[in-house]
């Protein structure tokens, strides 16, 4: 990885880079899933900056309509549980770990193998939810030497001191949080972040198209490492 005043070539490669993407579509039944609105784009934009500046990267995603980022390796999963073990099975190879992906944190506990009829006698359908993996936490537990782990965050209360117990209670070491009730933030092609690291203050971005934060992000935390390891 380069900062982005570097050259962009095959000659800054050598770090390899790990970014997640998308939603989850946890399935109720064969033809109704529990998801989220997530797009991806904030995920395709890492994979597809840090390959720019010649890192090797591996996006593992959830369901989206985006093409795959030129020069990426894009590895497609539908499920929490099916994300959770593609990025265990990659964790221990990424020098850098960007967990950008709207991951459920809960899925029906029993999926019908057939779809549910409805029918006019029908009460209303309850569903018994499950925990699903948090893989964010154990990236942490799990976290090599020298490795850098990115978080994300979207809030709509207390950003900033939810973002930082996340970051803590992780053992993260950098997370982004966007507040979701900040017109332009969220699920949109835009959005205005906070980057929080484990010593500083707040470093707020303004308000930018996606692939500018993915830039303004790696400058950020690329600077900072270059400034531990000098």
């Amino acid at each position: 990885l380069a900062e982005t005043e570097a050259p962009r070539d095959a000659s800054r490669a050598g770090h390899d880079v790990l970014v997640t993407a998308g939603p989850t579509r946890e399935p109720i039944d064969p033809a109704r899933v529990l998801t989220n609105p997530s797009t991806g784009t904030m995920g395709y934009a890492l994979a597809e900056a840090a390959a720019a500046r010649g890192a090797s990267v591996t996006l593992v995603t959830g369901p989206t309509a985006l093409s795959p980022p030129p020069d990426v390796e894009v590895v497609s999963v539908e499920t929490a549980e099916e994300m959770n073990e593609a990025v265990q099975a990659r964790r221990t190879d990424a020098d850098y770990v960007f967990m950008a992906a709207a991951v459920a944190d809960y899925t029906p506990a029993a999926p019908s193998p057939s779809k549910r009829k409805k029918t006019d006698t029908d009460d209303d359908l309850v569903l018994h939810l499950r925990r699903t993996p948090d893989i964010l936490k154990t990236l942490g537990q799990h976290k090599q030497p020298q490795q850098v782990l990115v978080g994300f965050a979207l809030e709509t209360d207390d950003a900033t001191q939810n973002a930082r117990k996340k970051l803590n209670e992780k053992n993260l070491d950098w997370i982004a949080v966007n507040n979701l009730r900040d017109e332009g933030a969220g699920f949109g092609p835009t959005n205005r972040v906070t980057l929080l690291g484990r010593n500083g203050t707040p470093q707020e971005l303004p308000l930018m198209p996606k692939a500018q934060v993915a830039e303004a992000l790696l400058d950020r935390i690329l600077a900072a490492r270059q400034e531990e390891t000098s």
